[in-house]
């Protein structure tokens, strides 16, 4: 008996705006590299809005197919897009969900509110571009290393980005004096290396200064190597069930270089109380 092949999937929020097609155009730059379906989602308020947004989205896909050989499936749905996106990322197993956004302008509706759940509740990570892509591959990809214990998933898509593209992992660092969070920080930073060597992977070690705003030095880092993409993972607040975007990585989404950034949600199962749950 021949096993079924499992699609893989790439979801974009789609609102016939400048930065969704930014978000289509990186949609199809994972897609020809990981063989993944590009499904477009679009969400309506009235269920008689259906069909006139499907004859709509069928124009983007005749377009999309013509500029990249890509035919993007679709989804156009009832409801609203703090659950519906979250929703359809669930049903259609979504490895990544690529959203366009504005910058800080853009990320101001979720600032204080629960629309943070987009991303942070989504099991998939969010990939937030600003603009198109700069080029077909990812070459560096910023990793910035924290005292934190829920980043253990985000060295998993390290991994899995370097394989497909080849990239190098740039490890950044806050330069701390707090011995606690120093050594947190060190063994955080000796498992990434443990992980990254023993499956081959390219890597760099810097410690970028600025550890009043980790956010700010991260950005100004990625912005001198030209990096391709900023890898965080959400935090988790002690007296809160859910993973939440906190005001460091609402700054690294919102950047003004509009470097795209991917945020993972870590799975509680795989983290332990040291290093990355090693």
């Amino acid at each position: 008996m021949e096993e079924k092949e499992i699609q893989r999937t790439i979801l974009v929020p789609w609102d016939f705006t400048q930065v969704a097609e930014y978000a289509l155009e990186h949609a199809v730059k994972f897609a020809e590299m990981s063989s993944a379906t590009v499904v477009l989602i679009h969400v309506v308020k009235k269920e008689k809005e259906i069909e006139p947004a499907l004859s709509k989205l069928k124009v983007v896909v005749e377009d999309c197919q013509k500029k990249f050989g890509v035919k993007p499936e679709l989804i156009v749905r009832e409801g609203n897009i703090f659950t519906t996106i979250t929703e359809a990322a669930g049903e259609s197993d979504a490895e990544l969900v690529i959203m366009g956004t504005h910058g800080i302008k853009g990320m101001q509706k979720f600032t204080g509110s629960w629309a943070l759940k987009v991303i942070a509740g989504t099991k998939a990570p969010f990939l937030v571009v600003q603009d198109r892509p700069k080029s077909k591959e990812f070459k560096n990809i910023v990793f910035p290393i924290h005292f934190r214990t829920e980043d253990k998933e985000k060295l998993a898509w390290a991994y899995y980005l370097s394989k497909l593209y080849k990239t190098k992992i740039h490890i950044c660092k806050p330069d701390v004096s707090d011995e606690l969070i120093l050594k947190k920080t060190t063994q955080n930073l000796i498992f990434a290396k443990k992980y990254l060597d023993e499956r081959g992977i390219d890597y760099e070690i810097t410690t970028v200064e600025g550890v009043d705003s980790m956010a700010e030095a991260t950005i100004k880092f990625a912005k001198q190597i030209e990096t391709d993409l900023i890898l965080i993972v959400t935090t988790k607040e002690p007296t809160l069930q859910d993973f939440i975007l906190g005001a460091d990585e609402q700054k690294i989404i919102a950047n003004n270089a509009k470097i795209p950034v991917m945020c993972v949600n870590p799975n509680p199962s795989l983290r332990k109380k040291t290093g990355f749950g090693g």
